[in-house]
């Protein structure tokens, strides 16, 4: 058997990307910005199941992302109606905002920059309903 060696240089590769599939956590919020650039925003919720080793008890733990999303692709989300408590599938990759208010304190925010979203299914009267039923809740798959 031949053992295969892959040397990457440093400095020459890297990579930025990113895969959640969580809950709308609110409706997107929508903005029209200058030249027609459309920015979508909402908060993405993922859950992580646990056994607490001290009393045996299951757990859940959520962790919340800042998803924004630019262009036809916030068009996209804004036609498919996303709701809060939607799931939603989505690829993008990571970028670290910096800002100083008008204090002058240093601020970040991390936001994770959708490339691509499906929502795999739909919360209707709380009932859920799963995208791939043909009732008019088609999934979205969008590019930009």
């Amino acid at each position: 058997m031949e053992i295969q060696t892959i040397t990457i240089k440093k400095n020459k590769m890297s990579i930025n990307k990113v895969i959640l599939v969580g809950n709308a956590g609110k409706n997107p919020e929508i903005k029209n910005l200058e030249g027609g650039v459309v920015l979508a925003s909402f908060p993405l919720a993922t859950n992580e199941t646990f056994k607490d080793k001290a009393t045996g008890e299951k757990k859940e733990q959520a962790e919340w992302h800042n998803i924004v999303m630019w262009r036809s692709l916030a068009e996209s989300v804004q036609k498919s109606e996303l709701k809060k408590g939607d799931q939603v599938y989505l690829e993008g990759k990571i970028r670290t905002r910096k800002w100083e208010d008008k204090e002058g304190n240093k601020k970040s925010n991390v936001e994770i920059v959708a490339d691509t979203f499906t929502i795999l299914n739909r919360k209707k009267d709380n009932t859920e309903i799963d995208a791939t039923e043909k009732n008019n809740n088609e999934s979205v798959v969008s590019n930009y």
